[in-house]
């Protein structure tokens, strides 16, 4: 049962909290608070009054507003006509619009172009354009589920600063997260769900990380740190001179990286900063306008994406939904994707299903994908099981580099563990990998090397040992030096990581 028994109030004009592990029955509270599920039984009220959800427009009229994490916008159409599409009769779609959407977006902080393609926007934008969808048919309720996913810390303390403005004007909010130090900074009240009930309600001022993960899993709040060095002098990846121009600048420019066996280097940066165009470039999705790229001693700058995956490249992609899994086919068929030509996927020139399917019992075994079946769909499962379904079919082909693009955004600590742990034994055994993640803390723990990405270009070095995540911040938004003093790049690779932290 997805839930059962689950009773909370919350106060108008606060931030109240939602926390639990992936699949604890978070996400089909919210689909019934805003009509996309009906409950069994129980009530739901608002301003005192009971209501009937049956449907996202029954929630819209309730003043309930919903942004989903995995955003629904259409790409080809631009921010001012996905925020009125289905909201036309409110202030049509012209001028009035306009303005009522340029109006919203100063009094937020929410500044989108309107006349921006959404399909040229970052992750972050889209964001704003999903809030701004929700605020422009008028709700006083919103639900965001994991709104601080993709921001810098300078942008999720803008983010926290609009929050205390709407709920200073009366408006309240919902917000579903999993970084828990962000929910005790934000929070007015935190409910705990576990296994589809609720099990605590507490104030965030009486309660730290810890506490608040042993509520959630009943285990201390994992950390990502790597005490030990495997970084060896071989290079599995090699960038030179990388460049890929744009309509109006350069995307990536003078690129230069490597990675070594047995070595994670992270990337920072704000989101649109090129990180997205960078991995498009190394998976052969996009070729370089000048410079090349090397695995190992060959050449790959004009080979395709099918020939670098079979070379040895595993791809964690940024969006689990959008590019990672099929989610109305079932997980064995999941397992298949990407990896067509490969063992045990195929016999001869066909698809082996028997072996896909016995190999993705062993993934769902080894990698801990809680499913009740393999034939379930991959979008029936949590989001944390999702991103372990992909973990292990990228690890189970024996990559010699990985491009792990965000591999723990919006999943809880313990399938965030998991993950970390998956990450660093497969450095152990010599994988390189190039970590790009808006966490910063697990940029910090995970990696060897840390070297920021602005505007297109790598700006920075350094070093996890010293370096904080305000640092970071900084130097992701153009506001810091661009290399610190005793960079790693100044030791040899067998130097670059201590022994103990």
């Amino acid at each position: 049962m997805a839930n059962k028994d689950i009773s909370f109030r919350v106060r108008r004009g606060t931030v109240h909290a939602l926390v639990g592990e992936n699949g604890a029955g978070k996400s089909t509270l919210m689909k019934i608070l805003y009509g996309v599920q009906r409950q069994d039984e129980g009530t739901i009220k608002v301003n005192g009054q009971e209501v009937n959800l049956h449907s996202p427009s029954d929630a819209i009229k309730s003043g309930i507003g919903m942004v989903f994490q995995h955003f629904m916008l259409a790409d080809n159409l631009t921010v001012l006509e996905n925020v009125v599409l289905g909201a036309e009769n409110l202030h049509g779609i012209g001028g009035n619009a306009r303005r009522e959407i340029t109006r919203i977006a100063q009094e937020y902080g929410l500044y989108v172009d309107p006349d921006d393609l959404v399909a040229d926007l970052g992750v972050g934008d889209r964001q704003r354009v999903e809030i701004l969808k929700v605020l422009y048919r008028g709700a006083k309720i919103l639900i965001l589920d994991e709104p601080t996913a993709v921001l810098v810390p300078q942008e999720v303390d803008e983010l926290f600063d609009n929050l205390r403005e709407l709920k200073a004007e009366g408006l309240t909010v919902l917000f579903i997260s999993h970084k828990l130090d962000e929910v005790l900074s934000v929070a007015d009240d935190i409910t705990v769900i576990r296994r589809g009930t609720t099990v605590a309600s507490v104030d965030p001022k009486t309660v730290n990380a810890r506490q608040l993960a042993e509520l959630m899993v009943g285990s201390e709040l994992p950390t990502p740190a790597t005490s030990e060095s495997t970084v060896t002098d071989r290079v599995v990846l090699r960038l030179r001179d990388l460049t890929l121009a744009g309509e109006s600048r350069d995307l990536l420019s003078d690129i230069d990286l490597d990675i070594h066996a047995g070595e994670i280097v992270g990337i920072a940066g704000v989101e649109g900063n090129g990180q997205a165009e960078l991995v498009e470039v190394i998976m052969g999705m996009r070729e370089p306008t000048a410079g090349l790229v090397f695995l190992g001693d060959t050449d790959i700058s004009d080979w395709g994406v099918r020939q670098i995956r079979e070379a040895g490249v595993g791809y964690i992609p940024e969006d689990r939904h959008r590019h990672g899994l099929l989610l109305e086919a079932p997980l064995w068929e999941n397992r298949i994707l990407g990896h067509q030509t490969e063992s045990p996927n195929v016999k001869g020139a066909l698809i082996d299903a028997r072996g896909a399917k016995q190999d993705t019992q062993r993934i769902v075994r080894e990698y801990d994908v809680r499913t009740p079946s393999i034939f379930v769909t991959a979008g029936s499962l949590s989001g944390g099981n999702q991103q372990k379904l992909i973990v292990g079919r990228e690890m189970s082909h024996n990559p010699k580099v990985l491009i792990a693009s965000h591999p723990t955004r919006g999943v809880d600590v313990g399938a965030q563990a998991a993950i970390w742990d998956l990450i660093r034994a497969a450095r152990r055994d010599g994988l390189g990998v190039l970590l790009i993640s808006a966490d910063l803390d697990e940029l910090i723990g995970l990696s060897d090397t840390i070297r920021v990405i602005l505007r297109g270009k790598l700006t920075g070095e350094f070093d996890p040992d010293s370096v904080t995540s305000q640092d970071l911040g900084s130097a992701m938004t153009g506001a810091a030096a661009d290399t610190p003093q005793d960079s790693p790049a100044d030791r040899p690779a067998e130097q670059r990581k201590e022994q103990d932290r």
